[in-house]
């Protein structure tokens, strides 16, 4: 009898040391932790997920025979408990690109299957970032090989998506909007304040994404999902540290990276700050030379002087600065709420408007001076989850945000002493509620609502640099102007049968815009402007899966954009010689959408995907000319302008396809490619049509990938189409200084390719380095509508260390 107590004491001893065990799950190629896997035993029925740690606590599989290791995006693994054990309780997965499977978040603001989802949404893995190592958010966008990236400046990068961009574009972070009320029709580089470093991943959604996004998301979203801190899942404080240096050469940047975490059972912590230091870009060595430097403005003891420079394929100036920070802190008191508190904070140096700088007059430089100041970005957001079946939802998000943003420009021509400084700023307040229920028969509902304001601060002064007076000068925006708006949301899904998914959505939106004009500096017609709008957008779309390796979707959306502050009250030089004033009689523009898709994998070696879609905007705000008090010009900063204004003149369609090809090779290789081709078109002032200025030329990339154990290699081709003189938007022709001259003196922007050869290796579980050379052929090209030309060959090396 005893002796049989003693076994059975032992047995338990032995089992109770088995429940304590914990399994990590890795990415094989970056060992960084998986979170939301699955792990499953068919004979015991036991089941886990990990966090985000990616942890799982073993302690119901102690007497499994087989532990079955499910991610969607990797293939599936099982191991007995033994086999586990002697692995260390360290599993790692290996990425399966060619499967249908993944799990996005853009179209409904909660997990959703994307096989369940009819419109197109790309995204930006983690793995990807780690491998190409991009220097900016704008360029990991580019990343996905269906995003256009603009640029007037080395400190900037404008999306473009299916013909649209700027304010017809829409940017999220961690479900928060980022559009704000002064955002414009001309290029943003806002997108740039966000960090790749603390990114955890990045999702975009194609087509008009209104019903979730309201007001502005006519070409698409694009949602940053931003670093969150990973609870201890083993009962004791649980810390980890990583630490990046980025170095490249063509523009000598220098960049450091630091996060860390702490993690308790109930509380934790994130944070995570990084630092760039960027040069003057230069250029390839082979194309156009109209993209040449070869002088360049300098004031040389009070006096503007036009420098010969040593290097024209160096764009002098363009090098800036930029930090960015992150704090967050999570509370979990139990498993039915969450409390998590983001802190973000991004700023830049002075940035050289380059695009500015190359304009010549007279065969000399038009401006002296020409800079962005420091771009501000911080926000302050508290989100609350809570979980459990009431009768109004399972799921409930409440998200309250705080954001500040500036902005400012400062401009001075050659030889003069006026120094213009304007300065901007908005306060943007919102509160969304989520809400998710599932309902009997295969029906879930998403619905919420949503707040919004924006308070608008401008102001303006004239700097005579030579006697040293400052006086106040005109501001760009009405100083104190708001834009406000009210929404409330459904969209409702339904799950006919396992392959056959109708998803649907309204969302009622009420926009409200109140500004006063300072009448000092310029004449205006009117003191106020309002603007009360309502708008109702919608969406309906149907997904079939035959099988695991088909799906077919087709949707319908439209979208609208309220004018805000930008459209309605700014005064500024669109171009030279033409200057934009306020129109306080402004009505939202709309956006019908339609699009199809296809998608199939073959045989688990091969995926094929394709969209196709065509958009009409209707009530487009255009730029055309205009009248101010019966004068249809004016003098500004110095010189007599065309009164310009925007206005509700236009209609515009884009059509276009996007697609996609991948394979998997024998020997660990994989080959893949990306298409995108549009046409867009939009109404001009005799009635005629004009190509739509942001619908990019057909633009993708061919790589070739090899991945082993620790090591993977890229090798990619970028290619971008022509665009042809006559061919270019009408608001594109004065800008000649952006393009090369064709063969009859006419601008046109030509095509151009780079060749990409990138290595992520894994040194042992703390080391990781990456690098490459971009550009390897040393071309000379500058992206569609970008006032700056792309880098020439560039070495690119990044050294990352985790602890752990």
């Amino acid at each position: 009898m005893k002796i049989h107590l003693f076994y059975l004491w032992a047995l338990l001893l032995f089992a109770s040391d088995l429940t304590a065990q914990i399994v990590t799950v890795k990415d094989q190629l970056t060992q960084e932790p998986l979170e939301l896997v699955t792990l499953y035993s068919p004979s015991t029925g036991a089941s886990a997920v990990t966090d985000r740690e990616g942890r799982a606590d073993l302690s119901e599989f102690v007497f499994s025979d087989t532990i079955l290791l499910r991610l969607i995006g990797y293939r599936e693994v099982a191991y007995s408990y033994e086999q586990l054990e002697a692995l260390g309780f360290v599993v790692v997965l290996a990425e399966d690109q060619i499967s249908l499977e993944a799990v996005v978040v853009s179209a409904s603001r909660w997990r959703q299957a994307k096989r369940e989802v009819p419109q197109k949404i790309t995204s930006v893995s983690p793995r990807e970032v780690a491998l190409q190592n991009p220097q900016t958010a704008a360029d990991l966008l580019s990343l996905s090989g269906e995003v256009f990236i603009q640029k007037s400046q080395l400190g900037g990068g404008s999306p473009m998506i299916r013909g649209f961009a700027t304010n017809r574009v829409l940017i999220a972070v961690d479900g928060v909007r980022m559009n704000t009320a002064i955002f414009r029709s001309g290029n943003l580089q806002n997108v740039i304040s966000l960090d790749p470093y603390a990114t955890e991943r990045t999702e975009v959604l194609f087509g008009p994404g209104s019903v979730m996004y309201g007001s502005d998301a006519i070409g698409g979203a694009m949602n940053f999902f931003t670093l969150t801190p990973a609870l201890s899942t083993a009962g004791s404080l649980s810390a980890k540290a990583n630490a990046a240096v980025r170095l490249a050469s063509a523009n000598e940047e220098k960049t450091g990276h630091l996060d860390f975490s702490l993690g308790w059972k109930k509380w934790a912590l994130a944070t995570s700050a990084s630092y760039s230091d960027y040069g003057d870009l230069k250029m390839g060595s082979n194309g156009p030379d109209d993209y040449l430097r070869p002088f360049y403005a300098a004031t040389i003891e009070g006096l503007d002087t036009a420098l010969v420079n040593p290097d024209p394929e160096v764009q002098v100036p363009t090098g800036y600065h930029q930090y960015n920070l992150l704090q967050k802190v999570r509370f979990q008191p139990n498993a039915s709420w969450n409390f998590e508190y983001g802190f973000h904070y991004s700023a830049t140096g002075d940035v050289p408007r380059y695009d500015r700088l190359i304009r010549l007059r007279n065969g000399q430089a038009r401006s002296a001076e020409w800079y962005y100041g420091p771009q501000v970005w911080m926000m302050n957001a508290l989100n609350v989850t809570h979980s459990g079946s009431t009768r109004l939802y399972d799921m409930a998000r409440l998200t309250l945000a705080r954001q500040y943003f500036k902005e400012s420009r400062h401009d001075r021509d050659f030889g003069s002493a006026d120094l213009f400084h304007r300065t901007e700023t908005v306060d943007a307040l919102s509160a969304n509620l989520d809400l998710e229920k599932a309902v009997n028969g295969g029906h879930t509902l998403f619905y919420g609502l949503e707040y919004i304001h924006n308070l608008v601060g401008s102001t303006g002064e004239d700097e005579n640099i030579e006697a040293g007076t400052v006086v106040p000068g005109p501001a760009r925006y009405p100083d104190g102007a708001t834009w406000d708006s009210y929404s409330i949301y459904l969209t409702h899904q339904w799950k006919v049968d396992p392959r056959v998914v109708l998803q649907s959505g309204l969302r009622y939106s009420f926009v409200s815009l109140n500004a006063e004009f300072d009448t000092t500096f310029f004449k205006f017609p009117f003191t106020r402007a309002e603007l009360d709008a309502g708008a109702l957008t919608g969406s309906v779309g149907l997904v079939f899966n035959p099988n695991p390796h088909w799906q077919l979707s087709a949707n319908f959306a439209t979208g609208f954009r309220s004018p805000n502050v930008d459209d309605v009250g700014k005064v500024f030089d669109s171009e030279p010689g033409s200057v934009v004033v306020p129109n306080p009689d402004l009505r939202p523009e709309y956006a019908y959408n339609g699009e199809v898709g296809i998608a199939r994998s073959f045989g688990g070696f091969l995926k094929l995907d394709l969209a196709a879609y065509y958009t009409l905007l209707d009530n487009a705000l255009v730029r055309r000319n205009s009248t101010l008090n019966g004068l249809d010009s004016l003098f500004y900063d110095g010189e007599l302008s065309q009164v310009q204004s925007i206005q509700n003149a236009a209609q515009a369609t884009v059509w276009g396809l996007q697609a996609g090809l991948e394979a998997k090779l024998p020997g660990g290789f994989g080959w893949s490619a990306r298409l995108n081709y549009q046409q867009g078109e939009e109404e001009v002032d005799d009635g005629s049509t004009s190509p739509l200025r942001h619908a990019a030329p057909w633009f993708g990339n061919t790589r070739i990938s090899y991945a082993r154990n620790r090591l993977k290699v890229d090798l990619a081709l970028l290619f971008n189409g022509t665009i042809e003189y006559e061919d270019l938007a009408q608001e594109e022709l004065s800008k000649d200084y952006l393009y090369a001259a064709d063969k009859n003196g006419n601008p046109y922007s030509p095509g151009w390719y780079t060749l990409n050869l990138k290595f992520l290796y894994q040194l042992g579980d703390f080391l990781q380095l990456s690098g490459g050379v971009e550009n390897l052929t040393d071309q000379r090209y500058r992206p569609y509508s970008s006032g700056i030309a792309g880098p020439g060959r560039n070495f690119q090396l990044g050294v990352r260390v985790k602890v752990e």
